[in-house]
């Protein structure tokens, strides 16, 4: 009886090892593919380097760099380069901010008034306090006036600017580095009554009611941060975002990161731009790596289906739920199923079929990061270049396809 049942378990052993080593092979076999078909894509030539992964709400299933993080040197992109991810950032800042309300620094519907040692008011409508929600909903009447471009970039100190551009798209303007002006300083200037760069800075809508993405609005949010929780940003976000997950290669500063391991960035292939950072450093210079961005990805995830780490499930439920209707928007984004104009949470984006999420565009920069609320799996997408035309942006979402077609199946 004992060896009938001795055979009985290794045959079952067997069968169990053999059944692993298919599973492994169609794995590989599945990565390969998948390998393989973002590589003829990048072998257009269109992108000098970018990451991309899959997550779910348990770990991360694929990513993988391509290409190179500085061509002239020949240093390859890898799951572990680091580069600003533009306007995905500010799905930091709504974190940040239901956190600082957990703690009972804030709340979303206080005026942020409350926290400025400065005025901010819509001239058109001075009786009407603007209020952190709307800065959150991109519904606060504050815009993005010319010196957003023209004041707010500043070249990285200590830089060898020897072939590189100085501007961006002929319109975006690299400063000095010597004339590096705080956040605090800048949105004085372009929202203060008197500030010498409040020049269009508000729209003729009245607080609340119609959806104008803002990245000014979005850095006042980290300001009001700092002044009601007595951290800086950074340091907060570190606190309460980056360390709770691990993301050891992340920060908003160079000084934050390892700088050796930073891609290049490029207006187009043949194009290097100078490193740079900006005064309103929240609403889109956060510094990370695919290996760190999907850490973030699956914690969003967890945090959609009611297991979120960093967030209580009330704060989470807020972050996700959809703040706008119709008659807020004066046009609405129901074309492209990827863009976070369709709907907002707090500084959390939802496209037209459901999916949630946020883009970003800097110099140099192209990001998408959405998860399906329907399987909770996710996409990042993170390229050191940029492009401006069909055959860029077919490449682009491109790729984005082919991680939605293998997605499944790793």
């Amino acid at each position: 009886m004992g060896r009938i049942l001795l055979s009985m378990v290794i045959s079952v052993m067997l069968i169990s090892c053999h059944s692993v080593k298919e599973v492994r092979h169609a794995n590989y076999d599945v990565r390969d593919s998948l390998d393989s078909d973002v590589n003829a894509i990048y072998q257009q030539g269109l992108f000098n380097g970018f990451a991309v992964s899959v997550v779910n709400e348990k770990s991360t299933l694929y990513q993988k760099g391509f290409g190179f993080s500085d061509v002239k040197e020949k240093r390859l992109y890898t799951e572990n380069t680091i580069q600003n991810i533009a306007s995905v950032s500010k799905t930091f800042v709504g974190i940040a901010l239901l956190k600082a309300q957990e703690l009972g620094k804030l709340n979303l519907d206080d005026p942020v008034q409350k926290y400025l040692p400065f005025k901010v008011v819509n001239p058109h409508f001075p009786q009407t306090p603007i209020t952190i929600r709307q800065l959150a909903t991109h519904t606060s009447s504050i815009l993005d006036n010319e010196f957003y471009l023209s004041r707010n970039y500043f070249l990285k100190p200590d830089q060898n600017l020897n072939g590189v551009k100085l501007n961006f798209d002929n319109e975006q303007v690299f400063n000095p580095a010597d004339s590096i002006i705080s956040m605090s300083g800048f949105l004085e200037n372009v929202l203060a009554e008197n500030g010498k760069w409040n020049t269009n800075s508000f729209s003729a809508n009245k607080p609340g009611s119609i959806y104008e993405y803002s990245n000014v609005g979005t850095a006042l949010a980290a300001f009001i941060i700092e002044k009601a929780t007595g951290q800086t940003f950074n340091n907060f976000t570190k606190e309460y975002i980056l360390k709770p997950l691990h993301m050891k290669g992340s920060g908003w500063s160079f000084e934050e990161v390892k700088f050796s391991k930073f891609s290049r960035l490029y207006e187009n292939p043949q194009t290097p731009l100078p490193y740079y950072l900006s005064a309103t450093y929240p609403d889109g210079g956060f510094i990370t790596s695919i290996n760190d961005l999907s850490k973030y990805l699956t914690e969003l995830i967890k945090g959609y289906i009611g297991k979120g780490t960093i967030l209580t499930q009330k704060s989470y439920k807020e972050y996700f739920t959809q703040q706008l209707t119709a008659s807020n928007f004066t046009e609405r984004n129901d074309k492209n199923p990827y863009s976070e104009s369709y709907n907002v949470g707090i500084f959390m984006g939802f496209g037209y079929t459901g999916y949630i999420g946020h883009t970003g565009g800097d110099p140099g920069v192209m990001s998408m990061l959405f998860f399906d609320p329907k399987n909770n799996l996710g996409r990042i997408m993170i390229f050191n270049t940029n492009f401006s035309d069909k055959k860029g942006n077919d490449a682009f979402y491109g790729i984005w396809n082919v991680l939605e077609k293998y997605q499944l199946k790793l």
